[in-house]
């Protein structure tokens, strides 16, 4: 059963990796995975936070960070230490198949912590904010779900390994959402605000 689920994954990653190459993903994948590409993206929201919502923005703030500490140290430390799964561009055997265009990383690969963070940081952000923004939801689960997929395209990760790292900080994203709501709202009940 692993041995078929490895297979699948290998296809799959061969299929994304070789089977959708195309300049235009040639050029915008690389940028994608590169946190100076994104990391404006997240200062502009801390601003912005700050600045329109105050005292809630600056708490937000603070738990916006708890969501990527924890969701990074779940992924990082504690289960790719576990598994160690090799990332594809450094399996022998398989790395001479694929097309990688980004330095590989010696780091393990199961699950991604890239997904992981991203997808914990969208989905906080979708269960504190989405009755006040609708769109949201699309805009956070697009950018972790193209920030995901990057990681696959570029050769550092398998499909398994951002899946895992997707529904793991969807998880994360989630609880610490929601204690954070539950939270704020007990805190808002107590002071009469």
């Amino acid at each position: 059963m692993i041995d078929q689920l490895m297979q699948l994954d290998h296809q799959a990653f061969l299929g994304i990796n070789q089977g959708l190459a195309n300049p235009f993903f040639d050029w915008i994948m690389p940028l994608l995975r590169n946190r100076f590409f994104w990391i404006p993206l997240y200062f502009f929201l801390i601003v912005f936070l700050a600045r329109h919502y105050r005292k809630f923005g600056w708490i937000c703030i603070i738990f916006l960070l708890i969501t990527f500490a924890i969701s990074d140290f779940v992924s990082a430390s504690m289960i790719k230490p576990i598994f160690e799964r090799l990332r594809p561009c450094n399996e022998i055997g398989f790395r001479e198949e694929i097309r990688s265009l980004v330095h590989c990383g010696s780091g393990f690969s199961f699950p991604s912590s890239h997904a992981t963070n991203h997808f914990a940081i969208g989905v906080f952000l979708i269960v504190v904010f989405s009755h006040r923004w609708k769109p949201i939801t699309i805009l956070a689960l697009g950018w972790a779900f193209s920030i995901s997929f990057a990681q696959v395209y570029v050769g550092v990760h398998f499909p398994v390994d951002v899946t895992v790292g997707a529904l793991l900080g969807s998880l994360v994203g989630y609880v610490v959402g929601s204690t954070f709501l539950t939270l704020y709202m007990k805190q808002i009940w107590n002071t009469g605000s």
